[in-house]
């Protein structure tokens, strides 16, 4: 029989590995973290917007990064709200833009200034400020939409397993809320709800919370089924030892990053600190790893898809951390004297680059179609199904 040309030309339809959409967020989250300049910032947020809309699945959660974007809204207005009651960094030569009233604080309280001036060069700080905070949140988002952080649970050592489930379930709390929200909103729909805006807020948020509630329940029902904190066959002395491993570990990657930060730092706090805490970390997760037994079914696979993807991010968050190939200031331009930012070629590059993941990334794949239940059967079609017994007799 000939092959059907169904695929020809085209890729193969599949959801990417959850890591790579999470090394590929958090490493344009890093670009987005250099910069103060709101062009590249915007640029950011339309990279963000394009690779979630080509790559999304179609899960309830998939689609709820509006809602991140709402929120880095909220968040750019409270930013700015504050820098305009708390009124601070005032110069002589600032563009004045209104005056709020002032109100006197007490003697230990003389450092902070509520209500007076407010600026025009103060308010672009407090919103450029506020739009990389909310790039950063935009970029959360965008990995809980395009990945299931349940499904990057499988890829953690098995010493990382409980601190795995509790980052998971952390992780999962956003997508959860907007599925609830979304859920409780088509109810509404349905049976004619008429209150809109703030009045239909109580009708929202009390199902919502209590959806919340019942599914924190399902899940301590189910990691307790299945057996979750258990010690397995470790001894004490081997928790003992695998946890003072993992804490000297850590300390010794605090410190030799501190020390690479720091050029006054000693030169022991440097390399070597990080060698020893890296050694000591993974002699811990060896150990710890010995307990826990996992077995994968069908594990997702990393193929060059994979690379790419991450491969883009990593890209585009080295090139605006080196600085190299144009100027430091393109990325945080002064407010003062009053200019427009300028595009530096180089990072507006590396961020375009970051925007191919929506292309090197297949096509997401569909959830199957439910089975059609069958029809009513005509007279001839339910004859056929007699037996030869039935149809002599």
């Amino acid at each position: 029989m000939p092959r059907l040309p169904t695929s020809a030309g085209r890729r193969v339809p599949r959801d990417l590995h959850p890591v790579a959409w999470w090394i590929w967020a958090l490493a344009l989250g890093t670009a987005a973290s250099r910069t103060t300049n709101p062009l590249l910032l915007f640029l950011v947020l339309a990279v963000l917007g394009y690779v979630v809309t080509a790559r999304r699945t179609e899960a309830p959660w998939a689609r709820g990064f509006k809602y991140y974007l709402w929120l880095a809204l909220t968040v750019v207005a409270i930013r700015v709200t504050f820098r305009c009651i708390f009124a601070t960094g005032i110069t002589p030569h600032d563009h004045m833009l209104f005056s709020l009233p002032h109100l006197p604080t007490p003697a230990w309280y003389a450092g902070i200034q509520i209500g007076g001036p407010v600026s025009l060069e103060a308010t672009l700080s407090a919103a450029t400020d506020g739009l990389r905070l909310a790039c950063l949140l935009c970029c959360i988002g965008a990995a809980n939409t395009l990945a299931n952080p349940k499904r990057a649970l499988r890829v953690l050592p098995g010493a990382l397993y409980e601190l795995g489930v509790a980052v998971t379930v952390s992780l999962s709390v956003a997508p959860q809320l907007v599925q609830s929200v979304q859920r409780v909103v088509r109810a509404r729909r349905l049976r004619a709800g008429r209150s809109k805006g703030i009045r239909a807020l109580r009708s929202i948020v009390v199902p919502v919370l209590e959806d919340a509630l019942e599914r924190s329940l399902h899940l301590a029902a189910a990691m307790d089924s299945r057996g979750y904190g258990r010690a397995g066959t470790a001894t004490r002395a081997s928790r003992r030892i695998t946890g003072a491993l993992m804490l000297l570990g850590m300390t010794g990657l605090c410190a030799g990053m501190y020390g690479l930060l720091d050029g006054t730092a000693p030169a022991a706090l440097g390399l070597p600190a990080l060698a020893v805490g890296s050694a000591l970390c993974a002699g811990g997760l060896l150990l710890g790893g010995r307990r826990v037994r996992r077995t994968s079914y069908r594990p997702d696979p990393w193929r060059l898809a994979e690379w790419g993807v991450a491969a883009c991010g990593l890209v585009a968050a080295t090139l605006l951390c080196v600085t190299v190939g144009y100027d430091a200031t393109d990325l945080n331009p002064s407010l003062s004297p009053l200019t427009w930012p300028g595009l530096p070629p180089v990072p507006v590059a590396a961020l375009l680059l970051a925007g191919l993941a929506g292309v090197i990334a297949p096509p997401p794949g569909r959830p199957a179609a439910p089975a059609a239940l069958p029809g009513p059967r005509t007279a001839a079609e339910a004859g056929t199904d007699r037996t030869p017994t039935e149809v002599t007799q």
